[in-house]
């Protein structure tokens, strides 16, 4: 078993899941990848299943009964990763979105003294690719509105493409968190934030999946926008539960 544990978590991603497999394997460095998948139609985790037996000490499935949101599919795999005693744990898309020979450069972050390393799109400029104008507008404004409220010096708070160490993980409550779309991007780096870890981030290039189909919704939007204000009047008011 390796120090670092990649959490992929997949819902109808048959046309990529083999090659993001195969591309983590091939870096350089040794990584494990979990892989959550929320019972696919289309036959993602059979995918996972046949590939298990090329890669039987480097690739674990686990498969959720349904649909259950991004939120709940990295908290399983977080508890997944504290039981086999994981030291750097991963999160990162399916869709090649995030760029895998980027894993390194977070890793080396928190070897550096990062507890929580952030891919991010803001961190100088705007770096995003094929997003159109509006949905690039509506993603960077939602950093700014989580950075004013939240009081964090996150530039990109929804980042989706993160390492934490494993300490960061054992100190927040995973059971009680709320957020279960990108908002939980967001909820977990606030509650990292809250108690006092280091939060650095790593630039990237963020570039919009060619295959499959986005799962970003406006329900989705919505509990961003009105849970990141509840979020901060809970941590205000309701210290104990962060």
């Amino acid at each position: 078993m390796t120090q670092g544990l990649v959490i992929i978590p997949t819902y109808n991603e048959i046309e990529n899941i083999e090659a993001i497999i195969r591309t983590v394997f091939d870096l350089r460095k040794d990584f494990d990848i979990l892989i959550v998948d929320d019972n696919s139609p289309d036959g993602t985790a059979d995918n996972v299943k046949a590939l298990q037996q090329e890669f039987p000490n480097q690739l674990f499935l686990e498969v959720r009964p349904g649909k259950s949101g991004l939120g709940t599919a990295y908290i399983h795999g977080f508890k997944w990763a504290l039981d086999k005693e994981y030291s750097y744990i991963f999160e990162m898309d399916a869709d090649f979105s995030h760029k895998p020979s980027d894993l390194l450069r977070l890793y080396r972050a928190c070897l550096n003294g990062a507890d929580v390393a952030v891919g991010s799109r803001y961190k100088k400029g705007i770096n995003v690719v094929n997003w159109p104008l509006t949905r690039i507008l509506l993603s960077y404004g939602a950093s700014f509105y989580v950075k004013f409220i939240t009081g964090m010096r996150v530039h990109d708070p929804t980042a989706g493409f993160v390492c934490y160490q494993r300490k960061v993980l054992e100190a927040i409550n995973l059971d009680s968190v709320r957020f279960i779309g990108y908002a939980f991007q967001i909820e977990m780096k606030f509650r990292a934030y809250l108690k006092k870890f280091k939060i650095e981030e790593v630039s990237i290039i963020f570039t919009d999946r060619v295959n499959g189909n986005s799962k970003m919704s406006s329900k989705i939007i919505w509990e961003a926008v009105f849970g990141v204000f509840v979020m901060k009047f809970r941590s205000v008011f309701l210290k104990k539960s962060f």
